[in-house]
């Protein structure tokens, strides 16, 4: 696998081993030993989410807080996506900056996600399969967000408002001042 680091520490694009021949294809997916000494992190993922959007769809953005705070390895399985992750570690030189990356079925990229992001995505396909890696249980109790739209991110997602569909429970998160007044509490 090749691994580059992205503008947010900690962060990184994940390009993996595609092995193509005349019967189609076969991807190593995820390489631990390979993943601990090109990045220096030592993951261990214990839960596997996957779910499927129709163009349009935005999820996100977001986070667990505390110790239920998710690091995530994430791609698409079928269709693509605009996939946006925040830095929100306060003491992080890129706190409060983005990055953005196309995911798709056919440049097999992926995202790690380091604990202390905020992350979401857009469906740009049809139908778009969205898998990902948790190194930590989801706790309902810890869930948590900011809203697509903040004025202080000014996220790009590529798609017109008019062509998003977007859940009531996103489009009632918070701004990100909001969390940033809420996480000096």
């Amino acid at each position: 696998m090749i691994i580059h680091q992205t503008p947010l520490d900690g962060c990184f694009v994940i390009e993996p081993k595609v092995f193509t021949d005349l019967r189609g294809t076969f991807i190593e997916v995820f390489h631990q030993k390979d993943f601990i000494e090109k990045t220096g992190l030592d993951i261990h993922f214990v839960q596997d989410n996957q779910s499927i959007s129709k163009y349009g769809v935005l999820r996100g953005l977001h986070f667990q807080t505390g110790e239920a705070s998710q690091a995530k390895l994430v791609r698409v399985v079928k269709g693509e996506v605009l996939d946006v992750v925040v830095d929100l570690r306060t003491e992080s030189k890129t706190f409060g900056q983005y990055y953005s990356i196309k995911l798709s079925e056919t440049n097999h990229k992926q995202l790690f996600i380091p604990r202390g992001f905020a992350h979401g995505f857009v469906s740009l396909a049809e139908e778009s399969i969205f898998s990902y890696k948790c190194d930590n249980y989801y706790n309902p109790k810890a869930e948590a967000g900011i809203h697509f739209n903040d004025a202080t991110l000014q996220i790009d997602w590529h798609l017109p408002n008019e062509d998003l569909i977007i859940s009531d429970k996103d489009l009632a998160l918070p701004s990100f001042k909001e969390f940033v007044s809420w996480k000096k509490k």
